[in-house]
């Protein structure tokens, strides 16, 4: 693997096998209550220009669980709202920690972030992509199907960061990613364009389309996300109204396989794109996927900052 995890993108699929085999490993220790401390006396600086439930307790745990210690700074705690540059700023935490996790919104700062910092750096989230949670959900299908490529996942709403993220493992992988979002609300342009053509070379499939009907038929997966994003508060009331097909409910369910699993990232607006119903019902596997978050990222912190 590189020295970061910026994007997917950039990881192979035998890296991406590698960290699901650690994956495991580690799980299975964690369940077992065997100690595990292959980064004893690490530190971790986490760096939250966003808030967050899942990434930050996540992160934190997981460093604190492999033998290290977990720094949380706020944006206000760092001198980078004050003018210092992301280079200075990297080139200072490179002198102090073992590892740096940034979740921000622009997603050139952490490629900034990577270039200057001579430790790791592990992109927590931009608003461009989401790698650790797009890698947390392969491994869950990989854990609850016992594969993943060939495998048909649909993802229903906003072409995001997250619906990103998904182009890039899809690809690297041999999954048949599609996506079905309204007209003007598709994924990112490049991501696309490399995305197929990684797809090309792993076997599997990108197809962009906005009918949720048609997109779900024999589907072996479906996944969503919020409608707005953080920073889109105040499209709320629009994309509530726009993206109304693409709800993730019974009805749509019962079109796809009959194992079909349903999928959210969270934070979920139930009633919105999916039902309680559904979140809470015999295909979601939301909360499995919440919990390998700890998991996956516990594997990617010892892969990077073991060395």
């Amino acid at each position: 693997m590189q020295k970061d995890l910026i994007s997917i993108y950039d990881l192979t699929k035998e890296d991406i096998e590698k960290i699901f085999d650690l994956t495991k490993e580690i799980k299975e220790r964690l369940k077992k209550g065997e100690e595990d401390h292959p980064l004893k006396g690490k530190t971790l600086g986490m760096i939250f220009a966003k808030p967050s439930t899942r990434t930050r307790i996540s992160f934190e745990v997981g460093i604190f669980q492999l033998g290290g210690i977990g720094l949380y700074f706020s944006a206000q705690d760092l001198q980078l709202k004050r003018g210092e540059t992301i280079a200075d700023t990297a080139k200072v935490l490179s002198r102090y920690l073992d590892g740096i996790m940034i979740r921000t919104f622009d997603h050139n700062d952490v490629v900034e972030l990577g270039k200057y910092a001579s430790i790791p750096v592990i992109n927590g989230l931009t608003d461009l992509l989401h790698p650790c949670q797009i890698l947390t959900d392969m491994y869950t299908i990989y854990e609850k199907k016992g594969k993943y490529q060939g495998l048909k996942v649909v993802y229903l709403g906003d072409g995001n960061n997250v619906c990103n993220s998904w182009l890039y493992g899809a690809a690297k992988t041999g999954i048949n990613f599609v996506v079905a979002c309204p007209k003007g609300y598709e994924p990112d342009k490049k991501v696309q364009k490399q995305a197929k053509k990684d797809a090309e070379a792993s076997g599997g499939n990108i197809t962009i389309l906005e009918d949720p009907n048609e997109a779900v038929k024999e589907a072996d997966v479906i996944y969503t996300d919020v409608w707005a994003s953080m920073g889109q508060e105040e499209e709320h009331e629009k994309r509530v109204k726009l993206f109304q097909p693409y709800q993730i409910n019974q009805e749509l369910v019962s079109q796809a396989k009959p194992d079909v699993l349903v999928m959210h990232c969270l934070p979920a607006h139930r009633g919105e794109e999916i039902t309680d119903e559904v979140i809470d019902g015999p295909h979601s596997i939301v909360f499995d996927e919440a919990e390998n978050r700890l998991h996956l990222q516990k594997a990617i912190m010892v892969l990077l900052m073991g060395k």
